[in-house]
């Protein structure tokens, strides 16, 4: 890459960090997903804890030795901390080993953010010292600004030389994982978004667990059912809160509930965004509505619910029947209060102009750094990174997808008959999926649409003006970064 282009990639690293860190500033506490900074060290701790121990006890058996003329070294940067980190470290050590006979060595440094957030990964590459060949991400939204920028190398010729199809993965990470037609970013893994439901409140209120809603319609119906007044005009148990978990708290999935209501909230053939068509006008009436109906309990409950790493959770203290989140609060479940909830899952409910059993895809991106010495290897050791054999502890705890259909078949839960994985993948292979708002802007933009949500839940404000206003400062932003 020229020095001049990784100057300017210097300075678009510094724009990215600032956006992200008004992200995380007004991050309110006990959010659940990664972009929340306290939800974050509560999931990785968890996360950690389970991974360490499974390393440990070797969960990477069965994986095959490949045949290849390849040789190097690599120099690989990993956003991930702990017993995360130490898992990523041992698929490392393992990938280190087979091939030694080969001339292989991959060397893992462990960067905070793969060092985009902080402007480490530019500097590296600017200065030509100790530069990565390739990244792994936490962030998907910030490391796509990055492939914007043309930090990392387009990969579509590449990855058929190790044996990788990149046709094959999901059609709905395309949004994340392409930039003008071609591939920069290649997902380690994927997650989808569910509505989880407590079984037994079920039941008391007289439904039928066994046949959860479908629509938007059905989902009122059972929020009211599940809704117990306390006879001093609140309540003691609410059937839903739309905006807490990932029904959009979060900046990383600030926009997954109005992606299922069909909206498109960003056009990238005219660079234009879209915030007040009609479907999102439906989607905070629908929010709206919750919040004057279920006053004031909901608004008090709405902004001090811990996540699913917090044993103060709504949902596990049954204030709340019913619960948007990733596949991961499965497992989270599990590790936070064991079998004291009897809980089952669906696809999130969608409006019939919606987008049905959809979702927006969660991934943990990789990236060739544009200049790699040895591209073709870092593609190979990619190839052994998200292969089902590697990712099986993964898969199996967190319940975390593969991004390609096939590779669902060596996944233990698949030829165990796991019926939420089954779920899962029906889910992931819907062709309407996608990670909306994928932009220049993308980080800042998903902070202001949730601090504009709360203006309008919390504190009345009118939905269209709002909306016009935000869209129009963003825009403007969008505008002067492109």
């Amino acid at each position: 890459m020229k020095l001049r282009r990784i100057a300017a990639l210097v300075l678009a690293g510094m724009t990215v960090t600032n956006l992200a860190a008004c992200s995380s500033g007004s991050a309110k506490s006990g959010t659940t997903v990664a972009v929340a900074a306290a939800e974050t060290a509560k999931t990785e701790t968890a996360a950690e804890t389970t991974a360490s121990e499974n390393s440990a006890a070797g969960v990477f058996a069965g994986v095959e030795k490949e045949e290849t003329d390849l040789s190097g070294e690599l120099i690989y940067w990993s956003a991930f901390t702990g017993g995360s980190g130490e898992w990523d470290q041992s698929r490392v050590d393992l990938f280190n080993k087979m091939y030694a006979d080969k001339g292989i060595h991959v060397t893992r440094q462990q960067i905070e953010g793969a060092g985009i957030k902080n402007g480490a990964l530019m500097s590296a590459v600017a200065s030509g010292t100790n530069a990565p060949d390739l990244i792994i991400s936490d962030a998907p939204i910030d490391v796509y600004s990055f492939a914007v920028e043309g930090a990392f190398m387009a990969v579509d010729d590449l990855l058929p030389k190790v044996g990788i199809d990149p046709g094959s993965f999901f059609d709905g990470l395309d949004d994340l994982i392409k930039v003008d037609g071609k591939t920069y970013l290649i997902p380690q893994d994927a997650n989808v978004h569910l509505l989880y439901y407590n079984k037994k409140l079920v039941r008391e209120a007289g439904l039928d667990p066994e046949a959860p809603p479908t629509t938007i319609e059905e989902l009122n119906s059972w929020a009211e059912a599940l809704s117990i007044p306390d006879g001093n005009g609140g309540f003691k148990q609410l059937g839903l809160i739309p905006w807490i978990g990932d029904g959009g708290d979060t900046s990383g999935d600030a926009f997954h509930i109005p992606f299922v209501f069909g909206t498109n909230v960003y056009d990238p053939a005219a660079n234009k965004l879209n915030l007040t068509e009609d479907k999102m006008i439906k989607y905070f009436e629908w929010i709206k509505g919750y919040s004057e109906k279920y006053s004031p309990t909901i608004q008090e409950w709405g902004t001090s619910a811990g996540g699913v790493f917090d044993p103060s959770c709504p949902f596990y203290t049954e204030k709340v029947a019913m619960y948007f989140c990733g596949n991961w609060m499965a497992n989270a479940i599990k590790l936070t209060v064991g079998d004291a909830i009897e809980w089952g899952v669906t696809a999130v409910p969608a409006p019939d102009y919606g987008r049905a059993k959809a979702t927006t895809l969660g991934a943990n991106p990789f990236a060739i750094v544009e200049g790699s010495s040895n591209a073709e290897l870092a593609a190979f050791f990619i190839k052994f990174c998200i292969s089902p054999a590697i990712q099986e502890d993964n898969f199996a705890q967190w319940r975390s997808i593969p991004c390609s259909d096939s590779a669902f078949d060596g996944v233990s839960l698949t030829k165990n008959g796991d019926a939420m994985y089954a779920l899962e993948r029906e889910i992931a292979n819907n062709p309407e999926n996608g990670v909306p708002a994928m932009c220049s802007v993308s980080t800042e933009l998903a902070d202001q649409f949730q601090k504009a949500r709360q203006e309008i839940i919390f504190n009345g404000a009118d939905i269209t003006s709002t909306l016009q206003a935000l869209q129009d400062r963003m825009q403007s932003a969008l505008d002067s970064a492109n």
